[in-house]
């Protein structure tokens, strides 16, 4: 067979994976999953909003009163763990507290994480072991740096008690202001949409499970029966494992895009955005060679191909080749518009979404490089080798 030959069919089976990733995978592509039909219950239940926070002086302004502002109707407190913290985290929090009043704030430390525990996990931990003296019904778990709308609070329960589910999650609307972010991040919340299908997670006896971990509403006697967290203290992308080990008892599960959930984090530079990505992205893998072969393969035949075969086309003069390579890509572009519309970001983002994808590539093989190398994943300034690893300061 020819090269050109062979790029032909190449390109037709990068159209056949996007027909198939159009009609197949979910409908992964619509973003019209937001928060169920809901009504208020009769008696509100309590709430204990967790607030793992590291370092967060620099967001905490804009998000840490929108939590204390959230105009619920029951009995709700915020408790915000600061995790070792170098740049007053703590203290510019209770004086946020005073100055803006609200819902009550305990301000707590866990101290250094133990062996087996990634920093965030072992932080949550200490704030639910907290959270379970109040004897709450629900638990919010949040950001620090996620500044949610005053009733934000009252519609997840509300969607949690109507739609009887153990766990209600909003994928925040992330910050795109910037160039790279314009680029990458609206790529990232697609990018998760087409792995986790919203619809599929949502299903009852679905085995596809995710959850954003900037928003989870957790039911308390859920997270005892599952044993959350220390049934997942070795993961690095918690969400994730949060939503399976939910299921893993059957629980339901719900995740869909925000509406009035925000994070206010910037990432103005490319470095940014590639350490949030490559941070975790072997881990997603489950640090398995074979799998990362796979993932570069097939984002290469997916992403890369169809603007390869329209230039390969062009300049042999193969019609054919040109034409299917272009369909390709007009359906990756299509399946791309509603997450830009989402985003509220100018259209001819769609067609480059090949260059970004590229960029993904990139970093995963960048995140392999780092976990051989002994730096593995990363939370706030600690690295994790491998699971269970003892964490050090980096």
């Amino acid at each position: 067979m020819s090269a050109l030959a062979w790029t032909t069919v190449v390109s037709l089976a990068s159209l056949a994976a996007w027909c198939w990733l159009l009609l197949c995978q979910g409908f992964f592509w619509r973003t019209d999953v937001r928060l169920p039909r809901r009504r208020e219950p009769e008696a509100w239940p309590s709430v204990c909003v967790v607030v793992p926070a590291r370092d967060e002086a620099a967001v905490l302004p804009a998000s840490l009163p929108s939590l204390l502002a959230q105009e619920y109707p029951g009995r709700a407190e915020v408790v915000l763990v600061d995790d070792g913290s170098t740049d007053g985290t703590g203290e510019l929090a209770r004086e946020l507290s005073r100055r803006h009043g609200g819902l009550p704030l305990t301000v707590a430390s866990p101290g250094e994480p133990p062996a087996g525990w990634t920093g965030k996990l072992w932080a949550v931990r200490h704030g639910i072991g907290l959270a379970r003296a109040r004897g709450p019904e629900y638990l919010l778990l949040t950001d620090a740096d996620i500044a949610h709308a005053p009733d934000s609070l009252r519609e997840l329960v509300a969607a949690a008690r109507t739609g009887g589910f153990d766990v209600v999650s909003q994928m925040a609307r992330l910050r795109v202001e910037s160039l790279w972010e314009r680029l990458v991040v609206t790529a990232f919340v697609y990018f998760f949409a087409q792995l986790y299908p919203f619809r599929r997670i949502g299903r009852k006896g679905s085995r596809t499970a995710a959850a954003a971990g900037g928003c989870v509403l957790l039911r308390a006697e859920t997270a005892e029966r599952a044993r959350i967290p220390d049934a997942i203290r070795h993961a690095v992308i918690d969400d994730v494992a949060l939503a399976r080990a939910v299921k893993g008892v059957g629980g339901h599960v719900w995740l869909g895009l925000a509406e009035r959930v925000d994070s206010v984090r910037p990432y103005p530079r490319l470095h940014d955005l590639w350490r949030m990505v490559s941070r975790s992205a072997y881990a997603q893998l489950r640090h398995n060679p074979l799998l990362l072969l796979g993932t570069v393969a097939g984002l290469a035949l997916v992403y890369l191909v169809p603007p390869a075969a329209v230039v390969t086309g062009a300049v042999t003069g193969d019609a054919v080749t040109a034409a299917v390579g272009a369909a390709a890509w007009a359906v990756m572009a299509a399946t791309y518009v509603p997450m830009l519309r989402y985003y509220r970001q100018p259209l001819w983002l769609a067609p480059l979404l090949p260059f970004t994808a590229f960029l993904y590539l990139l970093m995963t093989v960048d995140s392999a490089v780092q976990h051989y190398r002994g730096r593995g994943a990363a939370w706030k300034g600690r690295t994790y080798t491998r699971p269970g690893a003892v964490p050090d300061e980096g």
